[in-house]
């Protein structure tokens, strides 16, 4: 397994969740991670990704000032911290791994995640 996800879960509106994304074998290698999410009879659509340093993100304007992504190179792991959560945040997260910088194009993203499943009630 090269990318495993966890962290999600069932919360209130206006709740926190922090997800994890753990890296190993090939996508340790790749220098972009980045936070998708999928929610039932809709498309794949970005959330955030990070640069291998840590230094430059970026957002899909629905989370930004409420979700912040961020990682841990000595733990082969990115974060997903998700603050004010809604009931249209309910969806699948999954992340990503890849070598394209601060795309939020899913395709060029090599490594895939599982998921895990986000539900926000109102």
């Amino acid at each position: 397994v090269q990318l495993q996800a966890s962290g999600g879960g069932l919360v209130q509106a206006g709740g926190s969740l922090r997800l994890s994304c753990a890296t190993s074998g090939r996508a340790l290698s790749t220098p972009a991670m980045g936070w998708f999410r999928q929610a039932p009879g809709k498309e794949r659509e970005f959330v955030a990704t990070i640069t291998w340093s840590g230094r430059t993100t970026l957002y899909e304007d629905s989370v930004k000032g409420r979700f912040t992504i961020s990682r841990d190179n000595a733990k082969n792991t990115v974060y997903l911290q998700m603050n004010s959560l809604k009931p249209e945040d309910t969806a699948v997260y999954y992340c990503a791994a890849g070598s394209t910088l601060l795309t939020k194009v899913a395709a060029a993203y090599d490594y895939w995640g599982q998921g895990t499943q986000v539900t926000v009630s109102s």
